[in-house]
C-alpha cells in the first residue's frame, strides 16, 4: 500500500476519532485547552501568536487565544494565498469581523501581514513523535518550512484531543514535526 494510500485512510480514520471526542467534549465549553497551554507555553506581551478559527470538529482555540490577546498577545489568523502556497498570517482581534476564504475557512480581511513566534494549528491525528496528519493540501507544512527557515525559533502547537493521538502515523519527509502538543489533558514537547 502506497504511503498516500495509508494518509488517505488514515484521515478517514482520524475524523471519525475526532468527531467522537468532539461529542464528549461538546457541552463543557470551549476552554479545554486554557490551562494545558498557560501551564506550558509563555507566550509575552506583544508576542504573535496565529491561530486559527475552528471548523467543525476541530479543537476550538478561542477560549485561548481571547485570554492571550487579554495578556497582550498579538493574535494572528491565516490566509490563504493559493494552493501549493504557505499561509500567509495576519493581525487580527476578537470580535473582528472575518471573512469566507477557500475551503469555507474564515479569515481576516484587510489585517496586516504578521510574522508569528507561536504557531496553533488543527491536525487530524498526531504522534507520540510529535508528527501530525492534516487535511493532505500540505499548507501548515509548507508554512512551517518557510518560518524556520526565516525565524529558527518558531514554536509549532498542535491543538487537538488526546484521543487523536495514534501510533503507526504516515510520515513523509516534507511533513514538518510540531514542537509541542496541546490537548485537555495536558501540553507535551517533542
Amino acid at each position: 500500500m502506497s504511503l498516500r494510500t495509508q494518509k488517505s485512510d488514515a484521515r478517514v480514520a482520524a475524523k471519525a476519532r475526532r468527531a467522537r471526542a468532539h461529542a464528549a467534549y461538546k457541552g463543557l465549553g470551549g476552554g479545554l485547552f486554557i490551562q494545558p497551554f498557560t501551564g506550558a507555553l509563555h507566550p509575552a506581551p506583544g508576542q504573535v501568536v496565529a491561530a486559527y478559527v475552528a471548523k467543525g470538529t476541530e479543537a476550538d482555540p478561542s477560549p485561548l487565544v481571547a485570554l492571550l490577546a487579554e495578556h497582550g498577545c498579538q493574535i494572528a489568523l491565516p490566509r490563504i494565498l493559493g494552493p501549493y502556497m504557505a499561509l500567509s498570517f495576519r493581525l487580527w482581534s476578537p470580535g473582528e469581523p472575518l471573512v469566507p476564504g477557500p475551503f469555507d475557512v474564515l479569515e481576516p480581511g484587510g489585517a496586516t501581514e504578521a510574522q508569528p513566534d507561536f504557531v496553533i494549528m488543527p491536525l487530524l491525528a498526531f504522534s507520540p513523535d510529535g508528527h501530525r496528519l492534516g487535511y493532505g493540501g500540505g499548507y501548515y507544512d509548507r508554512t512551517l518550512e518557510a518560518l524556520r527557515a526565516q525565524k529558527p525559533g518558531i514554536i509549532a502547537v498542535g491543538l487537538a484531543f488526546a484521543a487523536q493521538e495514534v501510533t503507526n502515523l504516515p510520515v513523509e519527509p516534507e511533513d514538518e514535526p510540531l514542537d509541542w502538543i496541546v490537548t485537555e489533558r495536558s501540553a507535551r514537547a517533542f
